[in-house]
């Protein structure tokens, strides 16, 4: 009996040990579990930490980069409020208004500087500065105007006034890092979405950031996203001259004089700029010529049929209408004008340039007749402004293969337009 009872005694024991043993176990394996997972979460808030502390490295560090550009920006408000303070009486702003009220009408430059002079001595919501600005807008069709068409759009915009501010009219200090670096890389040359200018690899272009160009995302199929009259417009050129045409008796006679050769590339074309002397006649009115530029092929065409080039004379009367001599160029024989500006034009984009002693008339370039084809239209670049009159001859000019390969931009011609009912005008 006692036996028995030691032996259910040392049974309960080990049963007891046993049921204690295996809690312990039980128990060192919670701990364990906790002990991994605080191990987890302590390596996820070092992380956390890390992290952190790179964002506030990093915030500091642009808080220096915004403190250094600053210091410059308040510079230049310094400045500003300095002029303003020295306009506020008007004395300058009523002497200038009052030498410019002889003249009949004002260039860009000189409507942009009286719209300035307005808002700093009236404020930006004088509507005489306004307008002043919104007339420069409608001249600014130039490619030599681009620093004028950007003045007016940020003064505009600036004001309150709905108007699109071109990319490359945007100060450099709102585009940051990226864009400064884009332009690094495009070697300074900002040219347009799908240009097609030589020299120009496709990464250059594609890190270009343009206003305007004539393929790719801002093509003239896109050209009315911001400059809603290409889009919009019911006078747009250029045309294909077709018949039916309607006879008029005007009489159309150039009168270019030789002068200093100033030329540019513009990052779309080959510009001439004109000094003053040169005159086109229609029906003895006089327009004063101002530049010329080439387009290739020819925007014009005549029957369905374009030429290798055009050259566009374009000129402003004084009353401030705008008209465009059209020169058909075919493709023939060495033509010795556009031999000497090739010879003396850049080959990249940049400002004017005004070669040591050449001279050029305008007027070697031609033709002799002056029979022509003439309608209402409108500029065949941004932004497309129309009630502009174009005079297109019915003779053409050579121009050799060599030389229109020479040209530095493969394409460079607006698609011809809807004619929308308007006459087309032969002499």
């Amino acid at each position: 009996m006692k036996r028995t009872i030691v032996e259910v005694l040392l049974a309960l024991g080990l049963i007891g040990a046993g049921v204690f043993g295996w809690m312990n176990w039980k128990e060192v394996q919670t701990v364990k579990g906790q002990a991994v997972e605080l191990k987890a979460a302590s390596e996820e808030a070092a992380k956390q930490t890390a992290t952190s502390q790179g964002a506030v490295a990093a915030a500091e560090e642009q808080s220096a980069a915004l403190k250094a550009q600053l210091a410059p920006l308040q510079a230049k408000v310094n400045q500003l409020e300095a002029i303003k303070a020295a306009m506020a009486s008007g004395t300058t702003l009523a002497d200038l208004e009052a030498a410019y009220k002889s003249q009949k009408s004002l260039s860009a430059e000189r409507q942009v500087g009286l719209g300035a002079l307005r808002m700093m001595t009236k404020g930006d919501d004088d509507p005489a500065a306004l307008e002043a600005f919104r007339a420069a807008l409608k001249l600014t069709d130039l490619g030599n105007r681009k620093n004028t068409m950007c003045a007016a759009q940020i003064a505009l915009a600036a004001a309150g006034d709905k108007v699109a501010v071109m990319s490359e009219c945007q100060p450099e200090a709102a585009h940051g890092p990226a864009d400064t670096a884009a332009k690094s890389d495009a070697h300074g040359q900002p040219a347009a979405h799908g240009s097609n200018e030589k020299g120009k690899t496709k990464d250059a272009v594609a890190h270009a950031a343009p206003h305007w160009g004539y393929s790719g995302e801002m093509g003239p199929d896109r050209w009315g996203k911001e400059f809603p009259t290409c889009a919009k417009g019911k006078s747009q050129s250029p045309l294909d001259i077709v018949g039916p045409f309607v006879k008029a008796r005007t009489s159309v006679s150039a009168d270019y004089k030789e002068g200093p050769l100033t030329i540019l590339n513009n990052g779309h074309t080959i510009q001439v700029n004109v000094p003053p002397g040169s005159k086109l006649r229609i029906d003895a009115k006089p327009y004063e010529l101002l530049q010329f530029h080439f387009h290739r092929p020819s925007e014009e065409r005549v029957e369905g049929k374009p030429m290798s080039m055009v050259v566009h004379f374009v000129h402003k009367s004084a009353d401030g209408k705008l008209v465009v001599l059209g020169v058909l160029l075919k493709e023939g024989n060495e033509n010795p004008g556009i031999k000497a500006l090739w010879a003396n034009m850049p080959r990249k984009e940049g400002p004017e340039v005004t070669p040591e002693g050449v001279k050029f008339n305008p007027g070697s370039l031609l033709p002799r007749e002056f029979d022509f084809f003439s309608y209402e239209g409108s500029l065949t670049t941004p932004p497309c402004t129309e009630g502009v009159r174009f005079f297109i001859l019915k003779s053409t000019v050579n121009v050799s293969a060599a030389q229109v390969a020479d040209f530095p931009f493969d394409a460079n011609a607006r698609p011809v337009q809807s004619r929308n009912g308007r006459e087309i005008i032969t002499n």
